[in-house]
């Protein structure tokens, strides 16, 4: 009898994570930070000194999600912070690729989202309306990030992902940073966020 493929990965604070089967005692916040901090998004393919990394990304979401939402109680914020946090282990894949990878990239970023959720207190499936909102957050983040680090004319980001209202992105420009830097950033917003819970 053939033996399963290991499909656990150690993270950095101890905890065996089972990609396949994630469990909430297996999730740590600073496990998640310091993955996201070192995943790059664009694929790598942002101006500046340092990878446009999914935890300022994260950052910027949540930001952007209070805008639109600015009476969402404090656990969507979390789930607007943590919108992306399965990706501290299976990476980032720009969309066009994540379509053509199919069905089973999904599956496996919901039960990791699940398990992260869980995890923080955040119900395990997201209402409609605020996945909704989030994801409008995050297509705007997506807007910024094109036209201010990653090349696009702004038609090109307008077609992509819809110009935005500029009372929303006022004030809004992205700094890029070291990855530690922007790893105590994400868990300190995070600890903010459940202490507010």
């Amino acid at each position: 009898m053939a033996r399963p493929a290991r499909a656990w990965q150690r993270m950095l604070s101890g905890r065996r994570l089972d990609l396949l089967d994630p469990t909430p005692m297996d999730i740590e916040v600073e496990d998640i930070a310091h993955g996201l901090a070192f995943v790059a998004r664009w694929n790598g393919q942002t101006q500046g000194d340092y990878a446009y990394s999914v935890a300022e990304h994260s950052l910027l979401v949540e930001t952007l999600y209070s805008r639109l939402s600015p009476d969402a109680p404090v656990k969507w914020q979390l789930a607007a912070l943590l919108h992306d946090a399965p990706e501290y282990v299976i990476g980032d894949m720009i969309s066009p690729v994540k379509a053509a990878v199919g069905p089973g990239y999904g599956k496996l970023d919901d039960k990791l989202q699940a398990a992260i959720h869980i995890r923080f207190g955040v119900p395990a499936q997201v209402p409609a309306a605020v996945k909704k909102q989030i994801k409008k957050a995050d297509r705007i983040s997506a807007w910024l990030e094109a036209t201010q680090i990653a090349g696009f004319t702004q038609a090109e980001a307008d077609k992509l992902f819809g110009a935005p209202d500029p009372a929303i992105t006022e004030g809004l420009s992205i700094a890029l940073r070291p990855p530690l830097e922007v790893r105590h950033a994400f868990t300190a917003r995070h600890a903010q966020l459940m202490e507010a819970l």
